[in-house]
C-alpha cells in the first residue's frame, strides 16, 4: 500500500470518530484513578494470600452465626457476607486471620459513576455499547494504521526505536509517544471490543458444564472436612470466591470458584463432586476486563491512565497537524494552459510547504512576462510548447516519494512529449535524514533517462527549505537561461510577541574582512545555548535576521559580516557599549554539541565560526576530543578570534585547529583542503561515530559534503552517513 492510501485512512478514520475517542479518552482518565483510589484503602491484609483455606473457613465459623459466602477481588480486600451473632446479615471488608470486621464495602464514588455511564454506553444503554464498541475498533485502525506511518516515516522496522527527527512540536511529540503508547492502546482497543461484543452475546459460549460424579453419602456432619486435603492446602491467593451450603442437604455443596476453574464440594466428605474448566473465552472475558480497568494493579491503572492522556493529545496534535498543512498550502492560478506554457513547474510536497517555493519562482517568471504554468507532479502530462520543466520536491521519511507524486513515475514512462525539454531539479529535505532528497534524486535519475529532456542545472539539494539556499538556485537557473529574474521572501510575522532585551557589553572594531565581534548581555535571565539563534528584527522590519549564537560567561557572543547594503549588519555595526537592543533568542537542538560523543570536528568558515567559539569556550566539552577547521581570507582574518582559540587549547577543550586562508602568500586554500589532508583523522571520527558539526555559508557546506562523502567512500567503503552530520548554513 503507499503512504497515501495509510495517510488518508489515518486521517479518515481519526475525523470520523474524534469526538466520541475524546470522550472514551476523557472518561478512561478519570476511571484509571478509581483502581488507584481503591487500592489506597488500608483493606487489603499483608500476606492473607499465604492463609489456607481451612483456617480461613474455621475463624469465619467461631466468629459468626452464619457465613453466606467470601471473595477475595481484584485489590486483595477480603468480602464476606454472613450473618452475625446479632442476627444481622452484613457484608463488609474483613481481615482472615481474625474474621473481624475492618471497613464497609466501598462504594463507587458518583464521578465514577458517571464516567462508567458514559464510558460504556453515552448514556444510551444498548445502543451507546455497540456506538462505544465500534468505536473501540476504529480507534485499533488508527493506531495500526499510525503504526504503518511510524515506520514509514524512521525508514523501516529496524529502525522503529531510533531517533526522531524533530521537525515541530506537534510532529516530534506525535511520533514519539505514539511508539511508546502503541501497544497499550491495542491492548485497551481490543479488550474493549471483546468486552462489547461479549455482551450482545457474539463470542462463543463456554460450553463447559458441571458433570457430576458422586456417589452420594449419608447425611451427616462436617466437622472434618476442614482437615481435607483441598481445604488444607488451597491458599486464599488462589481462590475468588468460596459459597457456603445453603442447608445440611446432602446436595448443597461447597462453591470454590478459582482462577481457572470452577468446584463443586460435597459438605460432608470434602470430595470434588464435580469441576468445571474455564474455556479460552471465560479467561478472555476476565483479562480484557482488568486490562480494560486497570484493576488489580496501580502501575497498570497508571499506565491506562498515560495512555488516555496520550489519546487526547493525539487527537490534538494530529488535527493541528492536519491545519497546519491547509494552512501552509499555497494555491496559484495558473493564468496560462499547460500547453501554452514555456515554463512548467511542477512540485512534489508532503505538506505542501514546497507549493510556497513554487509560488516564488512562478511570480519571478510571470514579473518578467514568461509564460508559466505549475501543477503537481502527479498531474504530469504532454505539453506542447514547454521548452523548461522545473521539478520541485521533497522527500517523505527516509526516501518515499511525497504523497502528491506517487503516479509521477508512472506517469512519465507513459506520457510522450513532442519536443525537447530542458529541466532542473531541486531537492528539499533534511541532513537530519539518512535519504536526504532521496527522492529527488530518484526523480533526477529518471529524466536523465528520458529522450525528451536534457538537464539545464545538476540536482541541487536543499536543507531544512533554506530561503537563502534556494535564492542562490534561482540566481544559477536565472543565469543559465539568460533571465534576469528576482525571488523575494514573503514577509513574515515575527514568531514571538515577547521582546527581550539585550544590552552591548563589548564589540570589535570592523576587520579586514569587514567582520566585527558583538557581545551582548540579557537584560533578564534567559536559558540559551551555544548553536541557538538570535532573531533580529531592524528597524520594526517583519523579517527577522537570524545569526547563530556563541555563549561565553552568560552572554552572547555574536560574528558578524558586515555588508555594504546589508540593513541588519549596518544596524549591529552602529551599535556601542551601553546600548540596547530587542531581540528573541530561538533554540536550535539540531545544532547543539553533541554530549554523548567521543570525538567532534567542527567545520566553519567566515563568520559562521560563532556557536564554535562559545562551544569551546564551555567547561563541560572536555569530555570529548574537538578538533576545529576554519577557513578565512587572510591570516589577519583570524585574529579576532585566536584568543578565544588559545584559551581553549590551553584548557585541553581544543585538540586540534587547522587553518586555511583563500588569499594566503604561498598558494589559495579552501576548509574542504584542510579537511582532505586530514583524511585519516576524518575517517576516524566518522567510524567511531563521531559528529561533525558544519557553520558557515551553503556553498562551503555543499564543498564540505561532498569531500566528506569521497573520504567516507575511501577509506570507509559506505557512503556518509548523514546522521553524524549537524549543520547551520545560510
Amino acid at each position: 500500500m503507499t503512504i497515501s492510501i495509510w495517510r488518508y485512512s489515518h486521517l479518515l478514520l481519526a475525523l470520523s470518530s474524534a469526538i466520541f475517542i475524546a470522550l472514551a479518552a476523557i472518561t478512561g482518565t478519570i476511571l484509571a484513578f478509581e483502581p488507584i483510589s481503591n487500592q489506597l484503602k488500608p483493606y487489603a491484609v499483608k500476606e492473607a494470600g499465604s492463609l489456607s483455606l481451612s483456617k480461613t473457613i474455621e475463624r469465619l465459623k467461631s466468629e459468626y452465626d452464619e457465613i453466606i459466602y467470601f471473595e477475595i477481588d481484584k485489590n486483595d480486600f477480603v468480602t464476606a457476607s454472613v450473618v452475625t451473632k446479632q442476627g444481622n446479615s452484613e457484608t463488609f471488608y474483613i481481615n482472615p486471620f481474625t474474621s473481624k470486621k475492618i471497613g464497609s464495602v466501598i462504594e463507587k464514588a458518583p464521578i465514577f459513576k458517571f464516567a462508567t455511564n458514559l464510558h460504556r454506553s453515552l448514556f444510551l444503554k444498548s445502543t451507546g455499547r455497540a456506538i462505544v464498541g465500534f468505536v473501540s475498533f476504529l480507534l485499533f485502525l488508527i493506531a495500526v494504521t499510525g503504526l504503518v506511518l511510524i515506520v514509514k516515516r524512521q525508514g523501516g522496522v529496524n529502525y522503529f526505536f531510533s531517533k526522531t527527527i524533530k521537525e515541530n512540536f506537534n510532529q516530534y511529540y506525535h511520533v514519539v509517544i505514539g511508539k511508546y503508547a502503541f501497544i497499550p492502546i491495542i491492548i485497551v482497543t481490543l479488550s474493549g471490543v471483546f468486552l462489547s461484543l461479549e455482551r450482545f452475546s457474539l463470542v462463543p459460549e463456554n460450553k463447559n458444564s458441571h458433570v457430576f460424579n458422586d456417589t452420594p453419602t449419608e447425611k451427616g456432619f462436617d466437622t472434618g472436612i476442614l482437615n481435607t486435603k483441598l481445604f488444607k492446602t488451597l491458599t486464599l491467593s488462589e481462590i475468588v470466591r468460596v459459597e457456603f451450603p445453603f442447608s445440611d442437604d446432602i446436595e448443597d455443596y461447597y462453591i470454590l470458584k478459582l482462577h481457572d476453574k470452577e468446584l463443586l464440594v460435597n459438605q460432608y466428605d470434602g470430595n470434588i463432586v464435580s469441576e468445571k474448566k474455564d474455556g479460552i473465552i471465560a479467561m478472555a472475558t476476565h483479562w480484557s476486563l482488568v486490562l480494560h480497568t486497570g484493576q488489580s494493579s496501580v502501575l497498570w491503572s497508571v499506565i491506562l491512565f498515560l495512555t488516555c492522556m496520550s489519546i487526547l493529545f493525539f487527537i490534538y496534535s494530529g488535527f493541528a497537524m492536519t491545519l497546519n498543512r491547509r494552512k501552509n498550502s499555497v494555491k496559484i492560478k495558473n493564468k496560462f494552459s499547460k500547453d501554452n506554457a514555456e515554463y512548467i513547474i511542477l512540485i512534489g510536497s508532503e505538506t505542501g510547504s514546497t507549493f510556497g517555493f513554487g509560488k516564488m519562482l512562478f511570480n519571478a517568471l510571470i514579473a518578467q512576462r514568461k509564460s508559466v504554468y505549475v501543477s503537481e507532479l502527479n498531474s504530469y502530462s504532454s505539453y506542447k510548447n514547454a521548452k523548461h520543466l522545473v521539478v520541485l520536491t521533497s522527500t517523505y521519511g527516509e526516501g518515499d516519494s511525497p504523497i502528491n507524486a506517487k503516479g509521477f513515475e508512472k506517469l512519465l514512462h507513459t506520457t510522450s512529449q513532442k519536443n525537447l525539454i530542458k529541466y532542473s531539479v531541486v531537492g528539499f529535505g533534511s541532513l537530519a535524514y539518512k535519504g536526504f532528497c532521496k527522492y529527488a534524486i530518484l526523480v533526477d535519475s529518471m529524466l536523465q533517462a528520458h529522450q525528451n529532456y536534457i538537464p539545464n542545472l545538476s540536482l541541487y539539494k536543499i536543507n531544512n527549505q533554506s530561503f537563502l539556499e534556494y535564492k542562490t538556485w534561482v540566481k544559477s537557473w536565472s543565469q543559465a537561461n539568460n533571465l534576469n529574474i528576482q525571488i523575494e521572501e514573503p514577509p513574515q510575522q515575527p514568531a514571538s510577541k515577547k521582546i527581550n532585551f539585550f544590552k552591548v557589553v563589548k564589540r570589535t572594531k570592523v576587520n579586514v574582512d569587514n567582520s566585527f565581534l558583538l557581545e551582548l548581555a540579557p537584560v533578564k535571565k534567559h536559558k540559551f545555548k551555544s548553536g541557538d539563534l538570535l532573531s533580529i528584527y531592524p528597524k520594526n522590519e517583519l523579517v527577522a535576521r537570524q545569526y547563530s549564537i556563541a555563549k561565553t560567561n552568560r552572554n552572547i557572543l555574536l560574528s558578524i559580516k558586515k555588508h555594504e547594503f546589508g540593513i541588519c549588519s549596518n544596524f549591529l555595526n552602529e551599535l556601542k557599549v551601553n546600548d540596547m537592543i530587542s531581540a528573541d533568542i530561538e533554540q536550535n537542538k539540531a545544532f547543539h554539541f553533541p554530549k554523548s560523543s567521543k570525538e567532534v570536528i567542527m567545520v566553519s568558515n567566515g563568520t559562521g565560526i560563532a556557536p564554535f567559539l562559545g562551544m569551546i569556550s564551555d567547561e563541560s566539552l572536555n569530555h570529548s576530543k574537538n578538533y576545529l577547521f576554519w577557513g578565512g581570507r587572510t591570516n589577519a582574518s583570524y585574529q579576532m578570534y585566536s584568543k578565544l582559540i588559545d584559551d581553549a587549547f590551553f584548557n585541553k577543550r581544543l585538540s586540534g585547529i587547522y587553518l586555511s586562508f583563500s588569499q594566503g602568500e604561498n598558494q589559495k586554500k579552501y576548509v574542504q583542503n584542510s579537511l582532505l589532508e586530514k583524511e585519516e583523522l576524518i575517517s576516524r571520527v566518522l567510524k567511531n561515530n563521531g559528529v561533525i558539526m558544519i557553520c558557515g555559508s551553503v556553498a562551503m557546506q555543499k564543498g564540505v559534503l561532498k569531500t566528506l562523502e569521497n573520504i567516507s567512500m575511501s577509506w570507509l567503503d559506505k557512503p556518509l552517513n548523514m546522521k553524524q552530520i549537524k549543520t547551520d548554513c545560510y
